[in-house]
């Protein structure tokens, strides 16, 4: 704690001072929220102070309470008596976790059966936990808010798919607008009558009077929210053969979802639900919720689709983040975070970044991101083994639960902390992730990783600068001036790596002291 309070002395200049040590931040330090849907029941305890949360505890029971709920109007007797176990288990961690009261909602299984305030009460009188039954007007919102949690200020169109149920939100400039909702959940529709072809035309139908609704509009990006989607997602990896299994942020068109479509209707669901790793009771599903994915995406007409694996449990956070929070960039805050928390000098990340972007002087808003968020990170992995060290902060960055990144940004970042430390990737076992990005990008990570491997040898302290890089290319001539403080430290090793980056610039190393 003695580090992460001296960070207080810092200027943090552009970055912004941390809210992560905040009062309002702290209590956010462990959150616990309980979604019983109408296909599973799932506790997530987060550890929400750094803007983009880490999951520190997260299970799911697959329940099916809303299973038969079109033709009795109850809840499902056997998945009711599962929800409960689930939520008496749920409340005993919550007490061993000393995170109570857990916030706890019910979606479209619970509010539309007859016994739901029954259930309610049961749920009350055996656990203690207020479960609050919510209309699809607020799992609308809440579900939207989830998407603002990874995408802060985005616009758009929020989809999400439960097992009774489906939302719609629109998103502009950061909030949430017009919402409506409908039976379109996968459990609903496998019990409509009169076979296929009868599904398709209800689906058809509801999804024009959604569109109606929604005000007509089209062309905009889609946000996919709910296990359905990210199940379709995971398919199309597996059709795909693509490389990075990370399903949020994960893009298709229009065009690879009418492949994974056809896909999917020609496989054996068994062998296809083997292959994805995908449960017995999520993979049944799945083609019902293909056919509304289809019709979604033939009346909508988006102009690209992004699955978020942030939905209402993550908008249950979103709703108890202070302002000043929610308008952080998640990225950075949490790489801030993991600075404070793991690095060896915490606050040197700001001054890193400073030495390094004059070799970025066309880099946009978005590239800056990636810049500042690779040296905030360029330390936190240093306790692992060194002869693993650079693949462990390449997984770290490709697999972190990261918010604000696209796929390519998620290796642009974890090659560039590669290249900190080593310089052989080429024969890396990485290299079908390398494929992701162009040249000019692979080119850039190691511009950006071997100027962090040159900086991280020039420490003097947190808060001082050692020195500056001026780069001119026209002149062909990297010109590294140094402080007196940090002269001791331009040695042998620390020449040879600015000998290193000197060369990827194509450019003749100069050295000068000030006085």
């Amino acid at each position: 704690m003695t580090q992460m309070r001296d960070l207080d002395t810092i200027d943090w200049g552009p970055f912004g001072r941390p809210l992560f040590q905040d009062a309002a931040a702290l209590r956010l330090k462990r959150v616990g929220v309980i979604d019983v849907g109408s296909n599973s029941v799932r506790l997530v305890v987060f550890d929400g102070a750094a803007r983009s949360p880490a999951y520190f505890y997260n299970e799911k029971i697959m329940c099916a309470l809303g299973a038969g709920l079109s033709e009795t109007g109850h809840l499902n007797l056997e998945g009711r008596k599962r929800a409960l176990a689930a939520i008496r288990r749920f409340a005993a961690l919550a007490e061993g976790m000393d995170i109570t009261p857990l916030t706890a909602v019910a979606t479209a299984a619970v509010r539309e059966a007859s016994d739901g305030q029954d259930f309610r009460a049961e749920v009350r009188r055996e656990t203690g936990i207020d479960l609050w039954i919510i209309d699809g007007q607020e799992e609308a919102r809440l579900s939207a808010q989830g998407v603002l949690l990874g995408w802060p200020g985005s616009y758009g169109l929020v989809c999400d798919i439960g097992g009774s149920s489906l939302e719609l939100a629109d998103l502009a400039e950061g909030r949430v607008g017009r919402r409506v909702t409908s039976a379109l959940g996968p459990l609903k529709l496998r019990e409509i009558k009169g076979g296929r072809k009868a599904m398709k035309a209800y689906v058809r139908e509801t999804m024009e009077r959604l569109h109606a609704d929604m005000g007509h509009e089209t062309g905009k990006r889609l946000f996919l929210v709910g296990g359905s989607w990210r199940a379709i997602a995971r398919v199309d990896m597996e059709r795909r053969e693509y490389p990075l299994t990370v399903l949020h942020e994960y893009r298709m068109s229009s065009r690879q979802i009418s492949k994974t479509a056809e896909y999917i209707r020609q496989s054996d669901l068994q062998e296809l639900r083997s292959r994805c790793n995908i449960s017995d009771s999520r993979m049944s599903l799945v083609p019902y919720a293909t056919i509304v994915l289809k019709e979604l995406m033939r009346v909508f007409k988006p102009k690209d689709v992004t699955v978020s694996s942030y939905g209402i449990r993550e908008g249950m956070l979103y709703e108890q983040m202070p302002r000043a929070l929610r308008e952080r960039d998640p990225l950075i805050e949490a790489c801030r975070f993991a600075e404070a928390k793991d690095a060896r000098l915490p606050g040197f990340g700001r001054v890193l970044y400073d030495f390094v972007k004059p070799l970025f002087p066309r880099a946009n808003w978005q590239r800056k991101r990636i810049i500042k968020a690779a040296c905030l990170l360029h330390d936190v992995s240093w306790r692992a083994h060194p002869d693993y060290r650079a693949e462990v902060t390449f997984d770290n960055a490709t697999r972190a639960n990261l918010g604000g990144l696209k796929h390519y940004e998620r290796v642009l970042l974890g090659l560039a902390l590669m290249n900190r430390y080593t310089s052989k990737t080429a024969k890396s076992r990485f290299q079908p992730l390398f494929e992701m990005l162009n040249s000019d990008q692979i080119r850039e990570a190691e511009i950006l990783g071997k100027a962090m491997r040159l900086g991280a040898m020039l420490w003097v302290s947190a808060d001082e600068v050692p020195g500056d890089l001026k780069w001119s290319p026209k002149a062909q001539e990297l010109r590294l001036t140094l402080t007196e403080n940090a002269r001791p430290l331009f040695g042998e090793v620390a020449e040879a790596r600015f000998a290193a980056l000197a060369n990827v610039l194509e450019s003749k190393p100069v050295v000068r002291f000030r006085k």
